[in-house]
């Protein structure tokens, strides 16, 4: 058994920081909404609650995450983490199509909207969702690792863009009284939320499928194999992720009939190699050599490809 197990707790905290500032400004939203009759602010007080949604899914993920490996989940919980991250990229998708209808139907029904509140609440947001997503790139965002991390980081950069828009636009409301820059608004942070919500549900769903790992190249992995000293062919090579931050390898190589004393540091090098320079740390690779002892019991003519004789490490 395998397992690394990453510590949690700084972005526990943050997470729970953010979740409180985050329940705050959802109601001062939506009575700020109410009051100054902007869909802008009301589809940011749908944003930010997807986001209170987010977060919370962000915070029970990296719990799970932490929770070491057992005989029944031999990898741990990593995938916890890119379950939550789906969950939230989805409901961010669901959420911008609800924008775009309320905001289709105040162009066609536009309502006074007084955008001096627009703009001392989102000037409010721009200094909170700022402070959150400073938190959350120290707390682990900065790496592009963590997907699940990353996602909560995308959500608060994309709150904190879209609720300065709504300053600039209660402004231009304010001074030409152009009612239907409301609802352009509510258009636009609901295309932010959509490019956000695509871009995590691609990433999640090549983890979930086990495909290859977000910027990794298998013919750069395999090149980088094969100029290791004692490889002489590589190949069934498939990498995938268990999680946001674990890659996985599974191979097999071919060298010479050599001691296992030699070929151990071959596979020293081949692990240090995938390490260093690919992230990769869980490694599954199979020797395999055309020449067969007869000491060994091997009875199978040398040079049938059928009959290599296998040695897994």
């Amino acid at each position: 058994m395998h397992a690394h197990v990453h510590s949690g707790s700084g972005p526990k905290r943050v997470l729970k920081i953010s979740l409180g500032v985050t329940a705050a400004y959802i109601v001062l939203l939506v009575v700020a909404g109410i009051r100054a009759h902007s869909l802008a602010l009301l589809s940011e007080a749908g944003h930010n609650l997807s986001d209170f949604l987010a977060l919370l899914l962000s915070l029970v993920a990296v719990y799970l995450q932490s929770r070491p490996a057992s005989s029944t989940k031999t990898y741990g919980y990593h995938r916890a983490g890119v379950l939550a991250a789906l969950v939230n990229a989805v409901s961010l998708v669901a959420v911008s199509f609800f924008i775009f209808y309320e905001a289709f139907r105040r162009l066609q029904h536009p309502q006074r909207v007084d955008a001096s509140v627009m703009m001392w609440v989102a000037a409010a947001g721009v200094l909170l969702n700022g402070a959150i997503s400073l938190l959350l790139y120290r707390s682990g965002g900065r790496s592009g690792g963590d997907v699940n991390i990353r996602s909560a980081l995308l959500h608060e950069v994309g709150d904190t863009l879209s609720t300065a828009a709504v300053i600039a636009g209660g402004w231009v409301i304010l001074v030409t009284g152009d009612l239907w820059i409301d609802s352009a608004l509510s258009c636009g942070i609901g295309v932010l939320i959509l490019w956000s919500g695509f871009g995590i549900v691609r990433e999640t769903l090549n983890i979930l499928l086990e495909g290859t790992p977000r910027g990794v190249k298998l013919e750069l992995v395999e090149s980088a194999i094969r100029a290791i000293d004692g490889v002489n062919d590589v190949h069934d090579l498939h990498c995938w992720s268990i999680g946001s931050e674990t890659r996985a390898l599974s191979c097999h190589i071919a060298i010479a009939d050599i001691p296992p004393s030699v070929s151990e540091r071959i596979l020293r090098d081949v692990k240090d190699c995938l390490q260093l320079n690919f992230r990769i740390d869980h490694t599954t690779i199979q020797f395999e050599h055309v020449e067969c002892e007869v000491a060994h019991g091997c009875v199978i003519p040398v040079g049938e490809s059928e009959g290599h004789q296998h040695h897994g490490r």
